[in-house]
């Protein structure tokens, strides 16, 4: 057991199946039972544009009784959705207001994103600070949720890491509002596109659930940090695991504002890997990044562009029991006094994932000063069991006058979060 003090915050996020989002739905024939003529969808609009007035007041009540209450502005996310397959509308009369609006209907689904699990958090320092008390901070926490299918998705919350070191989160909305998919004329796969989520009235309302085919299976593990730009601004970016259904890849977001995110894929010996973890300023003016994308050590890259990334360095092995088998970063690493803190975590018997750290040097990070022998954080005998046995896991802290703020995932199912004094920290390690 490490002999560093954990102080273990009294917070546990459990995954809440009534927090939903809309989204679209669009269903089509089973390749076996392919009918000749138009598309499901088209026979799907052809029976709503059949119904007479009286059917079809009655059924947009319905939708309305059931949406309105839970959802902002529920005509315009479903006239979204009837643009989305207006294509399919055959027969020269446009539809009316109200038969778009059932369309739209017909062409989304609600779907619980955090039902079956939320975990695998970051944290970064919240963009706008104002009315914060003095000596406190603000923040917002990303978590990975998984909902009907196993489908990940990123969500957020927000919260107050007090002066006293004290934590506590904000409420969040029961409901997310749709993100629109912002895409130029002549889009292809690997372009960069836009989430638009400015019809979220606060972050908790955000999620980012698939859009494009990279995606459509999840997306997973984003490590978020705020990114210092050459010229000294700021802004936010994050990697994460896209699951398509050609396979894995890593992919990129950027965003000023936690309103509009920008995604695009990331290329070289990167792309096709996970666990990609951006250093949060440029060294020696090249960007940074650590990967582990032999799925056994951690590597540092160095690129000119922080979109491709070739020929990293091996810096870190597995050394000891807990992470025999894999080491991987939790996060991005962390510019302190003494140099760069990188949190990792160590695979090792039974399949068990610890955290644990590492301190590179801050000029040169492939030098590494310091490693711990002992996790910081293990699987424990009342917080091991859910969705994955025996998995504590992060993807990011944050550090605040030498002391650590850690939130991570527990089994794979839910969040819990940990402070540790950076000092006891760098002292442990050898």
């Amino acid at each position: 057991m490490t002999t560093i003090p954990v102080c273990h915050l009294p917070i546990l996020l459990r995954p809440d199946p009534a927090r939903t989002v809309s989204r679209p739905f669009l269903p089509s024939d089973p390749a076996r039972y392919t009918l000749a003529g138009p598309p499901r969808g088209a026979r799907i609009i052809a029976r709503v544009l059949s119904l007479d007035a009286a059917k079809l007041d009655r059924d947009l009540a319905r939708v309305r009784l059931s949406l309105d209450a839970r959802y902002p502005d529920v005509e315009a996310t479903l006239l979204r959705r009837f643009d989305a397959v207006a294509n399919l509308v055959s027969g020269q009369a446009a539809p009316s207001r109200d038969q778009r609006l059932l369309i739209g209907a017909y062409f989304s689904a609600e779907y619980s994103y955090e039902s079956a699990a939320l975990f695998n958090p970051s944290v970064v320092a919240h963009p706008d600070q104002s009315g914060t008390p003095t000596g406190a901070l603000r923040f917002i926490l990303s978590l990975r949720g998984i909902g009907e299918g196993h489908l990940s998705s990123v969500t957020f919350r927000t919260g107050i890491w007090a002066s006293d070191g004290s934590v506590l989160l904000n409420t969040p909305t029961q409901v997310s509002a749709p993100p629109e998919l912002v895409r130029p004329d002549g889009w292809k796969d690997g372009d960069p596109f836009t989430l638009d989520c400015s019809a979220s009235h606060d972050v908790s309302q955000t999620v980012l659930f698939p859009m494009v085919e990279s995606q459509s299976r999840g997306i997973e593990d984003l490590r978020m940090t705020r990114v210092e730009r050459p010229d000294g601004a700021h802004t936010y970016a994050g990697t994460y695991t896209a699951l398509g259904e050609r396979g894995v890849r890593q992919e990129m977001l950027e965003t000023d504002d936690f309103h509009r995110f920008t995604m695009r894929p990331v290329t070289g010996d990167l792309a096709d890997g996970k666990g990609m973890a951006l250093f949060p300023r440029q060294i020696g003016g090249r960007h940074m990044a650590i990967g582990r994308q032999d799925s056994e050590n951690l590597w540092l890259f160095s690129s000119d562009d922080p979109f491709h990334w070739v020929d990293g360095t091996r810096i870190l092995e597995p050394a000891e029991s807990w992470e025999f088998i894999q080491l991987g970063n939790c996060g991005s690493p962390i510019e302190i006094e003494e140099g760069w803190l990188l949190l990792t975590h160590g695979v090792g018997e039974v399949r068990n994932y610890c955290i644990g750290a590492a301190l590179l040097d801050r000029d040169d990070p492939s030098k590494v000063l310091g490693r711990l022998a002992e996790p910081l954080i293990e699987p424990s005998v009342n917080d091991r069991d859910g969705y994955v046995p025996n998995v504590v896991y992060s993807c990011g802290g944050f550090v605040r006058d030498r002391t650590l703020l850690l939130p991570y995932g527990v089994a794979d199912n839910y969040t819990r979060f940990a402070t540790v004094s950076v000092d006891a920290l760098i002292s442990a390690m050898t």
